[in-house]
């Protein structure tokens, strides 16, 4: 029998490491690609050909024709929003239709999980965990808590199920004492999304993905967040919702943990963060700004402004280990082209005492420790083969490496399809 692989794509630091564009880029090689947990606050951007595209919910590998993309049972769904998002696409020449698949066990985002995000963040007062307010979260806890409404359910009794859902979530409002909202537009939109999921391929996805695997098929399972956002593992109680992590692609798409093959771990060649929490070697000084200015640091679905800061090799080295990453993709490395020297978190400081493995919490006395290494000074915008690379820039790659313990695969030095380096 001709088995099929798995490789998994996932964030290691806090999100927004550039995942759209690398799955873009590794697309060729698979069959297909499957999104395994979170929600439309993740905005995964691509640009190629002059045009710039932001996914929420639909997974990176739409744009490669011919490849199956799956939306998993890990998922959570708003169908207005997806709606929105795969209208776009299809008015851009893109056939979601025939390529774009379901699974019946995600469940679906309702306008008043949104209302309860609000309300819920309103009440935690100056313990706010920044959330984007999509109402992720609540449909989370639904689904923990055996409430939840999923996509298989808009096919049987929906209206029923709808309405005592709804009720549940007004009663909750009230609870909150938050009753000032008019849904009634939201809802629209809301139910005519319902009508537009009916349209694509709603599949048994685990039974879909296994069957793929099967038949010889390549599968590239696409995460959201990043592993420094997870639920268990994450910087709690200021993460998201789901498993961020390798494990989560297992259960969010139901694969056995032996199918997995590499872990393609993503990082930036800094750190950034969006939201609330902490951020050991967040920058408040003009170099932050710097940052931030020439990396575009900016959310693609909510345009927050991005904390920016140097590298956390203590959070890598941890987030590898709980992955499991094999190979390393850097994002990024030309947003420090103009610096004259760059720095790297190696350990931290906690109560004077030096610490290189993760502690349970990053919140409170935590200080970074910094190794300061030259910068390239060197335009690599252009570049089209390590070769090209400056000494410098080779030796921060050689730095990472040794300290990371796991090779560095793939450089990104642009935010074009182009500007991928595979050394």
């Amino acid at each position: 029998m001709n088995k099929g692989k798995v490789d998994v794509l996932l964030g290691l630091q806090w999100g927004d490491e550039g995942k759209g564009k690398v799955v873009d880029v590794l697309t060729p090689h698979y069959d297909v690609v499957a999104r395994f947990q979170g929600g439309p606050n993740a905005g995964h951007t691509l640009e190629f050909e002059g045009q710039k595209y932001v996914l929420r919910s639909i997974p990176s590998g739409i744009f490669q024709g011919g490849k199956v993309n799956i939306i998993g049972n890990g998922v959570v769904m708003a169908p207005d929003l997806f709606m929105d998002e795969a209208k776009d696409l299809e008015r851009s020449g893109h056939d979601l239709h025939s390529r774009l698949h379901i699974s019946k066990k995600a469940h679906l985002i309702m306008p008043t999980h949104r209302l309860l995000d609000a309300a819920l963040e309103a009440a935690k007062g100056k313990s706010k965990v920044g959330t984007t307010g999509k109402g992720i979260g609540p449909t989370y806890t639904d689904k923990v808590s055996r409430n939840g409404l999923r996509v298989g359910d808009i096919f049987d009794h929906f209206e029923e199920k709808y309405a005592a859902h709804k009720a549940r979530h007004e009663q909750m409002l009230k609870n909150l004492g938050f009753t000032d909202y008019d849904i009634t537009e939201v809802e629209k939109k809301w139910m005519e999304g319902i009508e537009y999921i009916k349209q694509f391929q709603v599949v048994d996805s685990e039974h879909e993905i296994n069957n793929f695997l099967r038949e010889g098929k390549s599968i590239l399972c696409e995460g959201a967040q990043g592993t420094m956002l997870d639920v268990d593992f994450g910087s709690y109680p200021f993460v998201t919702s789901s498993n961020t992590i390798c494990a989560g692609a297992c259960t969010g798409l139901g694969i056995g943990p032996n199918k997995i093959g590499e872990v393609y771990g993503i990082m930036k060649a800094y750190c950034t963060r969006v939201g609330a929490g902490p951020f050991p070697t967040e920058l408040f000084d003009e170099t932050g700004a710097t940052i931030r200015q020439l990396g575009h640091e900016y959310g693609a679905v909510t345009g927050r402004e991005r904390r920016c800061g140097w590298i956390d090799l203590v959070a890598l080295r941890y987030s590898i280990m709980v992955n499991g990453v094999t190979q390393l993709i850097m994002m990024k490395s030309d947003v420090l082209d103009g610096f004259d020297t760059i720095k790297a978190c190696v350990a931290y400081r906690q109560k004077g005492v030096e610490i290189k493995d993760f502690p349970f919490d990053i919140e409170k006395d935590i200080e970074p420790v910094y190794v300061e290494l030259p910068g390239w000074k060197t335009d690599m915008t252009k570049m089209t083969s390590e070769e090209q690379f400056p000494a410098p820039f080779k030796a921060y790659v050689d730095f990472l490496e040794e300290q990371l313990e796991t090779p560095i695969r793939i450089i990104s030095i642009g935010p074009d399809r182009e500007q991928t380096i595979v050394r």
